[in-house]
C-alpha cells in the first residue's frame, strides 16, 4: 500500500453526488480514486462507473457485488463505503431485496455480512464510512430526544422497530472494523460511534455553480419561493404550503415553485431564479440542496437543530448564514423575508455563497480525508 498516492475506492451508493465529487477532488490532488456506483443517479448525479446493466436480475446484480469485492481487495488501499452501505448484501436494507432478511436468504445475508468487513480489514485495507441520513438515523431516538423531528410525520413504516435495529445493527459492525467514520448530518452523530466525525457536504463543483443575481423572470416580478421537495413529510413541505397560503390570503406578493422528480440539470435552471429558497423543516440541518442554491447565491431558509451545533468545527455555526425557521416561525420568517428589498436577499445570498466556498468546498474536504487516509493507513503499517 501506498500512502503517499493511496488508491481509493468510493462505493457503491450515489446520493447526492457526494462520492463522486470527493473522489474527482482527490484526484486533483494527485491520488487515484474512483466512485462506483449500482445504477444511475435518479437525479443525474453522474460518477465514474456504473456496476449494474439496465434491467439487471438479482443474480447478475450479486454477482457484481462480488467482483466489486474482489477488485476492492485486490486494486486499493482505501475502501470509503458510502451511505452507511456495504458492497456485499446484508439484507434488511438493501433496497428491494428485502426479502432476503428469512429463509435462505437471511443466511446468506448473515454470511455477507461476517465475510465482508472483517475480510477487509484482516487484507489491510482502510475502511472508511459516510452516513447521510436515513443510513443512520432512527425514530425511536429522533422521537424520544427531539421536539421538531420528521419521525412523528411520515407514519409508523417509514421509521419502524426493525429498521432502527437493523441501522444499529449494521452502525455497530462498522465500528468494529472501519478505521474512519463519517457524518454528513450532526444530529446522525448521536446514534453513531463517539469517535465518528463531522463531514460536510461537498459535491458541489464551485466552478460550475457559480452566483445566478439575474435569473428573475422580470424586474418588475413578484418574490420567487423554491422549495424542492424530495419527500415532503420528512422536508416538512405541509408547513411551508400552508404558511405560504396564509401570507398569500394577507396579500404579501410572491410566486412559488415546487421541485419534485426532476434531474439536476433541469432543477438547476429554477434554482437560478430564485429569490428565495425554503429547504427544510423538521430535520434540524440543511442538506445538499442548500449548498447548491447556497453556491448560486440564493438565500436558504430552513429549521436548524441549535443543540447539534457541538458537534461542527470550530467557526462554522458563527459564519452559518442559513436563516433559521421553525413549523412555528416558519410564517413569520417568509413575511420577513418576502417583504424586504431585494437587495437585502441578494446581499444574504452571497453571504451564503462566501459559506459554501469556505465550510463546503471539495477541494478542501477531498485534502482532509486524504490527510485522514494517510495517517490511517501508516497505522495501519505500524500495526503489521
Amino acid at each position: 500500500m501506498n500512502s503517499s498516492s493511496p488508491r481509493i475506492l468510493h462505493c457503491a451508493h450515489l446520493v447526492g453526488g457526494q462520492a463522486t465529487s470527493l473522489a474527482r477532488g482527490e484526484r486533483a490532488l494527485g491520488a487515484h480514486s474512483r466512485a462506483v456506483a449500482w445504477q444511475p443517479s435518479v437525479f443525474g448525479y453522474p460518477a465514474d462507473e456504473i456496476l449494474w446493466p439496465d434491467g439487471a436480475g438479482l443474480v447478475t446484480q450479486e454477482a457484481a457485488r462480488w467482483r466489486l469485492l474482489a477488485r476492492a481487495i485486490r486494486d486499493f488501499d482505501v475502501i470509503h463505503y458510502n451511505y452507511g452501505a456495504p458492497i456485499l448484501n446484508w439484507g434488511a436494507l438493501d433496497g428491494r431485496h428485502k426479502s432476503m432478511a428469512g429463509g435462505l436468504g437471511g443466511i446468506y445475508a448473515a454470511f455477507n455480512q461476517a465475510l465482508e468487513l472483517p475480510l477487509v480489514k484482516r487484507l489491510g485495507r482502510v475502511v472508511a464510512v459516510s452516513y447521510q441520513g436515513d443510513d443512520a438515523r432512527q425514530g425511536d431516538y429522533c422521537r424520544e430526544h427531539f421536539d421538531i423531528t420528521f419521525a412523528r410525520e411520515v407514519g409508523d413504516s417509514y421509521y419502524s422497530s426493525a429498521i432502527d435495529g437493523a441501522k444499529r445493527d449494521r452502525i455497530a459492525c462498522f465500528d468494529r472494523h472501519a478505521d474512519l467514520i463519517y457524518a454528513l448530518n450532526p444530529d446522525l452523530l448521536h446514534v453513531l460511534p463517539s469517535r465518528a466525525r463531522f463531514l460536510p457536504y461537498a459535491h458541489v463543483d464551485l466552478g460550475a455553480w457559480t452566483p445566478v443575481m439575474d435569473g428573475r423572470r422580470s424586474p418588475d416580478a413578484p418574490p420567487l419561493v423554491v422549495h424542492a421537495p424530495s419527500h415532503r413529510g420528512v422536508k416538512g413541505t405541509r408547513y411551508i404550503l400552508e404558511a405560504l397560503d396564509r401570507l398569500k390570503m394577507q396579500g404579501v406578493p410572491f410566486e412559488l415553485k415546487l421541485v419534485e422528480g426532476l434531474p439536476q440539470a433541469e432543477a438547476r435552471k429554477i434554482y437560478e431564479q430564485a429569490d428565495l429558497v425554503v429547504d427544510q423543516l423538521l430535520a434540524g440541518w440543511y442538506g445538499g440542496f442548500a449548498v447548491e442554491v447556497m453556491a448560486l447565491g440564493k438565500p436558504v431558509i430552513c429549521y436548524l437543530r441549535h443543540s447539534d451545533f457541538g458537534f461542527l468545527p470550530e467557526g462554522m455555526a458563527a459564519d452559518m448564514p442559513v436563516i433559521d425557521a421553525s413549523p412555528l416561525s416558519i410564517e413569520a420568517v417568509l413575511r420577513d423575508w418576502l417583504t424586504r428589498p431585494r437587495s437585502q436577499r441578494i446581499e444574504q445570498g452571497l453571504k451564503g455563497r462566501d459559506y459554501v466556498e469556505r465550510w463546503h468546498n471539495p477541494a478542501a474536504v477531498a485534502a482532509r480525508l486524504l490527510d485522514d487516509y494517510a495517517q490511517a493507513l501508516q497505522a495501519r503499517s505500524s500495526r503489521r
